[in-house]
């Protein structure tokens, strides 16, 4: 069930002083507001949609709305959306957009980022959970930060549209977003899943859950939790090593989740029948890359309907190295000739920090004024 968050009870109320923030509110949420206002219910779902449908960012715009609502709205609410405080553009045309959160007196300000990633008939963007990660993976350098807290589903939504006003002259018609930038997503449950809920809804964000991919060190509650949601994401499950002394050394997390266990969650787990899990197994050169990690990764998937992609180690100030072409060669065709399905994923942005894995709020590349201009449609 989904928690409901308590709306401002009239315009005269403490809201005043802290105005309420639209964005990551829920349809019925917004229905619920709408009437402690003194107007029809309907009207929450007008704001609902000019929201996330039409993407607008100024309550001013929310032309479906009576002025006299509008005016009576903006005295207590705003969509409060992250700011850009810089833009890293790769020259593979990725951009590390670095995001500052704004200070809502309950929650701290906060730096995230976020990754917009082109190609020819699509664009994938990557968005952060967390604000820095408590998991610790010691090929991370997110998690050089630590853990500072957890983002509203507000500021995951707010993410996706900032990035796609940024670029809405060049958007495809097809958008992917992947829940692997900065944090767990499974240790902040319920603001992601209130936020997918309106990502996934045809009616809000409306992006196919085909389309959006959650990815997990593991947390084998969160896991279980979300095999049960009727509207859910692909899952990919981060597994980096074929041992529980190797898993360990690297992920910490897997003491408390060890590699069996995970596995059998994984195998519960309700597949819909056009889907498969994903393993995502970061190569570091030299540790986890033997054929004979190979073997042993094509035997403990052999069971599961699912793919593996296979992730080199993208370059930081940690005490790894990525792997030989060869070795990448050779673990790819031992899987391969295991029967699995197998893919190499080359990361994108190495040069801007963008990369699976660096995102540590690292200055690289020209400052850029970036900025989100409200828009009618982004």
């Amino acid at each position: 069930m989904e928690k409901r968050r308590s709306m401002p009870e009239s315009p005269n109320n403490s809201m005043q002083s802290q105005r309420f923030d639209l964005l990551g509110k829920s349809r019925e949420e917004l229905r619920e507001l709408a009437v402690s206002l003194g107007e029809p219910a309907y009207r929450g779902a007008q704001i609902y949609g000019a929201l996330y449908a039409e993407r607008k960012s100024q309550i001013a715009e929310m032309t479906a709305l009576p002025a006299a609502f509008r005016a009576k709205l903006m005295e207590i609410a705003e969509v409060r959306l992250p700011t850009i405080t810089r833009a890293h553009h790769s020259s593979d045309g990725t951009t590390r957009y670095v995001l500052r959160l704004q200070d809502s007196g309950e929650r701290k300000a906060a730096t995230i980022e976020t990754v917009f990633m082109p190609e020819v008939k699509r664009q994938t963007i990557c968005i952060s959970t967390q604000a820095g990660c408590a998991v610790n993976c010691q090929f991370c350098l997110t998690a050089t930060l630590g853990l500072i807290r957890n983002l509203t589903a507000g500021e995951i939504l707010g993410q996706i549209l900032v990035a796609l006003g940024e670029n809405r002259a060049a958007l495809k018609p097809q958008t992917n977003v992947v829940l692997m930038g900065q944090g767990e997503p499974l240790l902040n449950y319920e603001a992601v899943m209130a936020a997918l809920r309106i990502l996934m809804d045809a009616k809000g964000l409306a992006i196919s859950p085909k389309h959006v991919t959650l990815s997990t060190s593991g947390i084998i509650p969160g896991i279980e939790r979300l095999g049960k949601e009727k509207l859910r994401p692909k899952l990919a499950i981060s597994l980096n090593a074929v041992s529980d002394e190797k898993r360990s050394a690297i992920m910490p997390i897997n003491r408390k989740y060890p590699i069996g266990e995970l596995l059998e969650a994984c195998r519960e787990y309700p597949l819909r029948p056009w889907e498969r899990l994903t393993f995502e197994y970061v190569l570091l050169g030299g540790f986890n890359d033997t054929p004979e990690d190979a073997r042993r990764l094509a035997k403990l998937v052999a069971p599961l309907r699912a793919k593996v992609n296979l992730i080199p180690w993208n370059p930081g100030e940690l005490p790894y190295r990525p792997p030989d072409a060869a070795r990448i060669e050779e673990f790819r065709k031992i899987l391969t000739d295991k029967g699995q399905l197998v893919f190499v994923r080359y990361s994108r942005g190495q040069d801007v920090m963008a990369a699976c894995g660096q995102l540590a709020l690292l200055e690289s590349g020209p400052k850029t004024q970036a900025k989100f201009a409200p828009a009618a449609s982004l």
